[in-house]
């Protein structure tokens, strides 16, 4: 399965710097969380990753391969980042079906990622008709389409009611259990906490942490993630290089 390194990642625009430097590395078979407030650089990083986005410095490779080399992208890397991007009018499976044809995927993988995320019943209902939550789950059912060994899901539970959520969290351990890297992006952190194994934390575009739950909540002696990200990122707390955070401002 696929392993994803982040090596030295830098973007910046103009004066700004979105991303900073920023170097970790995302294991096989292990659900990271990726954590930041808005505007700390977590869109910008994944852009980077889907290369929707080109680094200023730095690379990101996902076996020692760039998103834009892969030969057959959607079968390696299934990429959850906007559940708008659907055309109102076309029915879910149609805009599956879609997708499908470009990278030669049968019509019976749309009919199984529509039933693992639970849409059959709404599959011929026009996209512009769906809730959130629905729109959600056909973005997570195309990210699944071509049974890729990653998946980068960017908020993935906004308009999941609470029964979706705990189905998603569900879902979310059972890819990894099945041996894929699993890159999940959130606000929030309560629910996070009880999906992930190891935990990402930037902010200004800084890596603050990278490290495993459990390690990070014993070494802090805090009680939840959220509690851990409050003191790291603190205006005088410091990141692991010893450095003082700067105040967001």
């Amino acid at each position: 399965m696929a392993l994803i390194e982040f090596t030295g990642l830098t973007k910046r625009y103009d004066h700004v710097t979105a991303v900073d430097n920023i170097t970790f590395t995302l294991a096989p078979g292990r659900v990271t969380g990726f954590v930041g407030a808005n505007g700390a650089g977590k869109t910008t990083t994944i852009r980077m990753l889907l290369g929707l986005t080109r680094p200023t410095a730095g690379s990101v490779t996902i076996d020692g391969t760039a998103y834009a080399d892969l030969r057959n992208p959607i079968r390696l890397v299934g990429a959850m980042v906007d559940p708008d991007v659907f055309h109102t009018r076309r029915s879910g499976r149609n805009a599956l079906r879609t997708i499908a044809r470009v990278a030669d995927i049968p019509d019976t993988r749309v009919d199984e990622v529509l039933a693992l995320v639970d849409l059959t019943a709404a599959a011929r209902r026009p996209a512009g008709g769906f809730s959130m939550g629905m729109r959600q789950r056909l973005a997570l059912a195309a990210a699944l389409l071509g049974d890729p060994e990653t998946l980068v899901l960017d908020e993935p539970a906004n308009g999941l009611d609470p029964e979706g959520v705990h189905w998603l969290r569900q879902l979310i351990r059972e890819m990894a259990a099945e041996g894929r890297t699993v890159f999940v992006s959130s606000h929030l952190l309560a629910e996070l906490a009880q999906t992930v194994d190891d935990v990402v934390i930037i902010a200004n575009g800084r890596l603050v942490t990278h490290e495993p739950m459990a390690s990070l909540l014993g070494q802090a002696k805090d009680t939840s993630l959220e509690d851990v990200y409050f003191s790291l990122i603190a205006p005088g707390g410091l990141d692991p290089t010893g450095h003082t955070i700067k105040e967001p401002s």
